[in-house]
C-alpha cells in the first residue's frame, strides 16, 4: 500500500505458451493456487489408482504371478502413501485455497507468498517421491515407513519417501499456518468465530491441527534420515535405539492425520446438505462444538495403532475409551446431517447424492473403527484384511466422498461451468456400487484370517471369491474416474455458463460474487449479520449482501518466481542427501556437496525475497467499478 504500487492495467498478462506458464509459475492468488492443487491431486489420483488396481489384479485370483515380492511391496507403499500425502492432502488444501477466503469475505489469504510456496514444495515433493521408479526402486517399507525395517534393511527407495515427505510436509505445514491466521485475522465485520459457516470452521480445526500433528512427522522423518545417510542410531534395537519410538511419533502425527482429511470434508457436507436440502443447517453451534472436540480427540488415540506392541492393560483401556469417546461428536454430526435434510426441500444433484451417501459410508467404517478400539478384539484384526476395510470406508468412503460432493457443488464457482450432471450421476452410482462391492467383502477376508500385504493365497483357502469380487468393484470404480475426466473434459469445452448465485440456493458469501470469483473476490467487503447471511440478505429482498465499505482502490499482491525456485532448491538438495546415502558403505561426498548447494540456493532465494522492495499493486476504484458492472447478473 504505497505510492510505488502500480496499477491492474500493468498486470495484463502477455500471449503464448511461455506467458502462460510463467503466470501459474509465479501466481500467488489463492484461487489459481486451488486450481494448482486440484491438479497435482488429480495427477497423482491418477498414479495412486493405477497402482489400486495392479494390485487389486494381483489379488483377484489364487497363485497369481503378476505381480509379486518386492514390486508388489514397492506398489502397496506408493499406493498408500501417494493416496494420503498426494492425493487427499491436496485436495483439501484446493478447497481450502478455492473457497475459505470467499466464505470469510476476504480479499485473500494472510501470506500469499507463503501460500504459493506451500503448494509447490507439496508438488516437487510428490516428484521426488515418484521419480523413485525410475532410478532404482520405489520404497517399499509399507506408507508407515517403520523403523529399523525402513532405515536399515531397504534400498534407497526408502529415501524419496523419506525426502519426498520431508519437503511436501514442511508445505503442508506452511499451509495450515496460513489458515489458521487467515481465518483469525481476515473474516469480514460481523462475522464472529459462531456466524462463519461449518466448512470454514472445519478448515480452521484442521489447519491447528496440522500446526500441532506435522512437526512430529518432521522430526521422526529427520531421525529417519539420520539413521539411513549419518549412521545414527535412533531406531535400530540392535545398536541401542528403539524402532517403538518411530511408532509412537508416527501415530502421534498418523491419528490426527485421518481427521485433517476428515474434518474438511465434514464442513463439506454441511455445507451440501443445507444447501439442496434449502434449510439451515440443523444445530449449528452443536455442530461446531462437535468439530473443536474431535479435533481434540484426534491427538488423544494414537495408541489405538500399537495395543499389541505390548505397552500394558491401562495404557490400552485409556486409549480404548478415548477412541470410542470420539462417535459421540462425530453422532452428533450424523444426526444433524440427517435433521437437515428432515423436512427440507431436498434436491438430488450429484453434488448431494455424494454427501448423502457419505452418511451410511462413514457410519459404517466408524462401527468397524469402534470395533477395532477393543483391545482384545484389536488382537484378533490386527494387520488382517479387516484393518484394510475399515481404513477404505473412512478414507474412501468418507474422505472421497466428500471430496467428490464438494468437486461438484463448487466447480461452477471455481471455474464459471457446472459439470455434467447426468454423466456426473452415472459416475456416482459406479462409485458407489463399485466401493462396497470392493471394500465390504474384505471385512469377511479379514475375519477369515487373510493378512494385509500379502501378495498371494492359496487356492483352497476360501479366499478367491471374496478377493475376486473385490476386484471386479475397484473396476467399477476406475469406470467411474474415466466418467469424471470424461465430464471435466466436456464441461471445460463446451460447459454450461454458471451465474454467480450457481445453484440458486446459495447460503454462503462464495455464492454472492460472480463465478468465477474476480481477482480481488469482493469490491466491497460485506457486512455480515447472521449464519448464513446471502440467504439472510436475500430472504429480506436484497440483491446483494450489505457492504461494509465504500468502493475504494484495492491493493493486491505482485506474483513471484522465487518459491518455485526456493521449492526447486529444496528438491536439489534432496537429491543430493538420497544419493549421498551408500548404506554400509559410507557417504558419497560429491552428492552431499549436491545437498548443500541446493539449502545454500534456497537460502539465497530467502534473502533475495527478505531484500527485494515489493509493494504490490493496485486495482483502482473504477477499474473496481467497471469490472463489477460487467460481472452484474454473473
Amino acid at each position: 500500500m504505497t505510492t510505488n504500487a502500480h496499477t491492474l492495467a500493468t498486470q495484463q498478462p502477455k500471449q503464448g505458451f511461455l506467458a502462460w506458464l510463467w503466470t501459474w509459475l509465479t501466481t500467488v492468488d489463492h484461487k489459481k493456487i486451488g486450481i494448482l492443487y486440484l491438479c497435482g491431486a488429480g495427477l497423482f489420483f491418477a498414479i495412486g489408482g493405477i497402482e489400486a488396481m495392479l494390485i487389486r489384479i494381483q489379488l483377484s485370483v489364487p497363485n497369481n504371478t503378476f505381480l509379486v515380492g518386492d514390486a508388489y511391496n514397492q506398489v502397496v507403499t506408493m499406493h498408500g502413501t501417494t493416496m494420503i500425502f498426494f492425493v487427499a492432502m491436496p485436495a483439501i488444501f484446493a478447497f481450502l485455497n478455492a473457497v475459505v477466503p470467499l466464505q470469510i469475505g476476504a480479499r485473500d489469504v494472510a501470506f500469499p507468498f507463503m501460500n504459493a510456496l506451500g503448494f509447490w514444495l507439496f508438488f516437487l515433493g510428490g516428484l521426488i517421491l515418484n521419480v523413485s521408479w525410475f532410478l532404482g526402486g520405489a520404497p517399499s517399507g509399507g506408507w508407515t515407513a517403520y523403523a529399523p525395517l525402513s532405515t536399515d534393511y531397504l534400498g534407497s527407495g526408502m529415501d524419496y519417501y523419506i525426502l519426498g515427505l520431508q519437503v511436501a510436509g514442511a508445505g503442508t505445514l506452511m499451509g495450515g499456518i496460513n489458515f489458521l491466521v487467515t481465518i483469525i485475522n481476515m473474516r469480514a465485520p460481523g462475522m464472529t468465530f459462531m456466524r462463519m459457516p461449518l466448512f470454514t470452521w472445519t478448515a480452521f480445526v484442521t489447519s491447528a491441527l496440522i500446526l500441532f500433528a506435522f512437526p512430529a512427522l518432521t522430526v521422526g522423518l529427520f531421525m529417519e534420515l539420520f539413521d539411513r545417510v549419518f549412521g545414527a542410531n535412533f531406531f535400530n534395537t540392535a545398536n541401542g535405539g528403539n524402532g517403538i519410538i518411530w511408532e509412537h511419533i508416527f501415530w502421534i502425527f498418523g491419528h490426527p492425520e485421518v481427521y485433517i482429511l476428515a474434518l474438511p470434508c465434514f464442513g463439506i457436507i454441511s455445507e451440501v446438505i443445507p444447501t439442496f436440502s434449502k434449510k439451515r443447517l440443523f444445530g449449528h453451534t452443536s455442530m461446531v462444538f462437535a468439530t473443536v472436540l474431535i479435533g481434540f480427540l484426534a491427538f488423544m488415540v494414537w495408541v489405538h495403532h500399537m495395543f499389541t506392541v505390548g505397552l500394558g492393560p491401562v495404557a490400552n483401556s485409556i486409549f480404548a475409551i478415548a477412541t470410542m469417546a470420539i462417535a459421540v461428536p462425530t453422532g452428533i454430526k450424523i444426526f444433524n446431517w440427517i435433521f437437515t435434510m428432515w423436512g427440507g426441500q431436498v434436491h438430488f444433484t450429484t453434488a448431494n447424492l455424494y454427501a448423502i451417501a457419505f452418511i451410511p459410508t462413514f457410519v459404517l467404517g466408524g462401527v468397524t473403527g469402534v470395533m477395532l478400539a477393543i483391545p482384545a478384539a484389536d488382537f484378533q484384526y490386527q494387520d488382517s484384511y479387516f484393518v484394510i476395510a475399515h481404513f477404505h470406508y473412512v478414507i474412501v468412503g468418507g474422505v472421497v466422498l466428500g471430496l467428490f460432493a464438494g468437486l461438484f457443488y463448487w466447480w461452477p464457482k471455481i471455474f464459471g461451468k457446472y459439470l455434467n450432471e447426468t454423466l456426473g450421476k452415472i459416475g456416482f452410482w459406479f462409485f458407489l456400487i463399485g466401493f462396497h462391492v470392493t471394500f465390504f467383502p474384505q471385512h469377511f477376508l479379514g475375519l477369515m484370517g487373510m493378512p494385509r500385504r500379502y501378495f498371494t493365497y492359496q487356492a483352497g483357502d476360501w479366499l478367491a471369491t471374496g478377493n475376486m469380487i473385490s476386484s471386479i468393484g475397484a473396476a467399477g470404480m476406475a469406470i467411474a474416474v474415466v466418467l469424471l475426466v470424461i465430464n471435466i473434459v466436456m464441461t471445460q469445452a463446451k460447459g454450461q455458463r454458471a451465474t454467480g448465485d450457481a445453484w440458486g440456493m446459495g447460503r454462503t458469501l462464495e455464492w454472492s460474487i460472480p463465478s468465477p470469483a474476480p481477482e480481488y473476490n469482493f469490491g466491497q467487503t460485506p457486512l455480515v449479520q447472521s449464519v448464513d447471511t446471502f440467504w439472510k440478505e436475500k430472504m429480506d429482498g436484497n440483491k446483494k449482501v450489505t457492504p461494509a465499505e465504500p468502493y475504494g482502490d484495492i491493493h493486491m499482491p505482485n506474483g513471484s518466481i522465487i518459491p518455485f525456485l526456493m521449492s526447486l532448491s529444496l528438491t536439489v538438495a534432496s537429491f543430493g542427501f538420497i544419493f549421498a546415502d551408500e548404506t554400509g558403505t559410507g557417504i558419497h561426498k560429491g552428492a552431499l556437496f549436491v545437498a548443500i548447494l541446493g539449502i545454500g540456493l534456497m537460502l539465497l532465494c530467502m534473502l533475495v525475497h527478505s531484500l527485494k522492495d515489493d509493494h504490490g499493486f493496485h486495482i483502482h476504484k473504477e477499474e473496481v467499478l467497471e469490472m463489477e458492472k460487467k460481472g452484474e447478473g454473473a
